[in-house]
């Protein structure tokens, strides 16, 4: 039998569990993790030219980066995109490239040019923000199937493996996070914006932070839920014994 207060730390770490994987799949599948803010562009500029060369889809990251500076770029896990303006309407149209996943694990460069020599703190750190949100969901999902499987076999004990699961899972987020700034501030510390671009968080990045502390308090509910139904089952025990 079950306390109603168990029952109720359950419910609310499972919703809290529930909306931070959502929180975090919208931003894996975002591209607002940073996005730069330029001025127009005049009339000199060859917008076309620069689109092209943005959705060519090479491995050039200095020339990338270019282009999104100038083009209100912004950047994700998965995605970097700019605002390419329209002609007939003087609206603004987003184009976007997605990274493969052998350009994920591509090494990055110095200077961000392919020839200087490789960066392995910019390269782990590119790799460790994309791959840690991914172990962060997958743990989720496992901690739900823990769950599944201890409300079929009615036990309180895998409670406490729940909670662990979504406290690793928190760490990764943050982790990600972490990752994906310090990623953002090397890049500018080597290729610094022109004069009258700047640079700022996105809210996909946002939902990540969100997701973090939420991930945490529903860690925090289910490993209370399971070390105060053990203590309560101990005292049970001992009282019936006696």
């Amino acid at each position: 039998m079950v306390d109603n207060r168990y029952a109720t730390a359950l419910v609310i770490g499972s919703v809290l569990s529930l909306l931070a994987a959502v929180y975090l799949s919208a931003a894996v599948g975002t591209q607002h993790w940073f996005q730069y803010s330029s001025p127009p562009a005049n009339r000199t500029t060859n917008v076309s030219r620069l689109r092209e060369d943005f959705l060519r889809g090479d491995s050039n990251e200095k020339n990338h980066t270019d282009v999104m500076f100038r083009l209100n770029g912004t950047l994700g896990l998965w995605w970097r995109c700019i605002q390419v303006p329209r002609e007939s309407d003087h609206t603004f149209e987003t184009k976007c490239e997605s990274f493969s996943l052998n350009q994920q694990f591509m090494p990055k460069y110095r200077n961000l040019n392919i020839n200087a020599e490789e960066d392995l703190l910019r390269t782990y750190l590119w790799r460790c923000q994309f791959l840690l949100p991914l172990v962060s969901l997958a743990l989720v999902v496992l901690a739900g199937l823990v769950g599944l499987c201890a409300c079929l076999c009615r036990s309180f004990t895998p409670t406490l493996v729940v909670g662990v699961l979504h406290f690793l899972a928190g760490l990764c987020t943050l982790g990600s996070v972490c990752c994906f700034r310090a990623g953002v501030d090397l890049l500018t510390y080597y290729h610094p914006p022109p004069k009258g671009v700047k640079g700022s968080m996105g809210w996909s990045l946002y939902l990540a932070l969100i997701s973090f502390p939420l991930q945490m308090m529903a860690a925090a509910l289910f490993l209370w839920a399971a070390k105060s139904h053990r203590k309560n089952y101990t005292r049970m025990m001992a009282y019936r014994v006696a």
